[in-house]
Formats: C-alpha cells, sequence, structure tokens
C-alpha cells in the first residue's frame, strides 16, 4: 500500500482583523487550539500543514509558533488580495519565504471554480499563480481548491495551467505521491479527541463512506 499522509488546513487564528463572510467563522480556531495542534504533530512524519485564504494571522500568529517548533507549511494565497485588511501583503510574503516556508495558489478572489467563465477561470487558475511565482522568485505549482469544490473541468484547467500537485477537501488521509490530496480542515469546535483522530487516520466508517461519495459526486460534474 502507498504511503499515506495526513494533511491539515488552517484558515484563521485568533480574533479576524476582516469582516467575514457568512460561516466562515466555523474554520477559525483560537490561539490555544493552533497551540494544540502544533505540539500534536511535532515529530510526526507523515503530517503536512497548510494554510489558505492568506490571513493576516498567518505572519502574525502561526509563523513564530510554527518556528519555535521547527515545522514548515505550504500557504495558499489569494494573489488579488494581497495586502487588503486582514490580509498577508507582500512583505508578509516575502517573511514566509525568507523562514522557509512554501507558497501555493489559492486563486485570485476565493471564487468557486465550477462557475466561472473562460476569462475568470484563467485569471483565478493560470494568473494568479503567475503573479505568485514572480514575487516569490520561482515557479509555483501547488493549488488549493477554494471551498474544496471542483468537478472534471477545474481539475482539467488545474493540469493544463501546469499545477503539479492539488488539495481539496475531502478529509481522510492522502496517498503521499497523488496529485490531487484530501485535506482536513481544522474548525472552531476541535479539540484533543479530533486531533488524535485525524491523526490516525481512523475518522469513523460513515464520514469515511460520507466523504466518498461526496467526491464521486464531484468529479462526476452533477
Amino acid at each position: 500500500m502507498p504511503p499515506t499522509i495526513v494533511n491539515l488546513i488552517v484558515h484563521g487564528i485568533g480574533k479576524p482583523r476582516r469582516a467575514l463572510d457568512p460561516g466562515e467563522d466555523e474554520s477559525w480556531v483560537t490561539v490555544e487550539q493552533f497551540e494544540q495542534v502544533l505540539d500534536a504533530v511535532v515529530g510526526i512524519d507523515n503530517v503536512r500543514l497548510t494554510f489558505d485564504d492568506g490571513n493576516a494571522s498567518d505572519v502574525e500568529i502561526a509563523l513564530p509558533r510554527l518556528l519555535e517548533r521547527r515545522l514548515t507549511a505550504e500557504f495558499f494565497l489569494l494573489a488579488g488580495q494581497l495586502g487588503e485588511r486582514g490580509r498577508i501583503g507582500r512583505d508578509g510574503v516575502r517573511e514566509l519565504v525568507d523562514a522557509g516556508m512554501s507558497i501555493g495558489t489559492h486563486g485570485w478572489s476565493h471564487s468557486d471554480w465550477r462557475r466561472l467563465d473562460d476569462r475568470r477561470a484563467t485569471q483565478e487558475i493560470a494568473e494568479a499563480p503567475k503573479l505568485l511565482s514572480k514575487l516569490v522568485g520561482k515557479p509555483v505549482r501547488h493549488a488549493a481548491v477554494p471551498f474544496g469544490a471542483y468537478d472534471r473541468g477545474v481539475l482539467h484547467r488545474l493540469r493544463k495551467a501546469g499545477m503539479t500537485r492539488v488539495y481539496g477537501n475531502d478529509g481522510g488521509p492522502a496517498r503521499e505521491f497523488a496529485w490531487l490530496q484530501s485535506r482536513n480542515s481544522l474548525r472552531h469546535d476541535i479539540g484533543p479527541a479530533w486531533i488524535d483522530d485525524v491523526l490516525a487516520g481512523a475518522p469513523g466508517l460513515y464520514r469515511s463512506a460520507t466523504r466518498t461519495a461526496a467526491r464521486l459526486v464531484r468529479l462526476a460534474g452533477i
């Protein structure tokens, strides 16, 4: 059996510095919850930490705590929202890179990539990583799909744009070298039991079956 990876997603930490979209607060965690997760993954080789949305807390709260624990992570940024209130600016991007963190694309404006015309899709999927590549000084080839919302058309565009790894939000473990990888999103109500459950890669039969069914529906384009 191929080796497996547990991919974790962090969206925001602490008190938001911008107005959140409806329901977005459910994916924010406290500093204490975030530290619990970091302490749990120290020394575990098959866990990847990823950050979506480019929130200012990535640099202000997450980065120093990652460095304290000698952890690295990949930050998926919104190219069209750099420097906006509560978001990472260009200096913050350089700070992440200088600290040994990786940068990926989360698109231009946090849109549902399944519902875009050709012009918008090109901006979100092709132009956004090009802008980030210029900023970080090397190609950006990893993408995290906003909302975890993909179908065959989205995956085709990502392959055409040259992405070498794509992250969804399906939950559960992923195959280490798979092109399309599932992730597990931190939420406002997580605790030690959730952390143990996810890191063990044993999320329960019902949740596993639900995720598999949802993934098949997305790929069928329904």
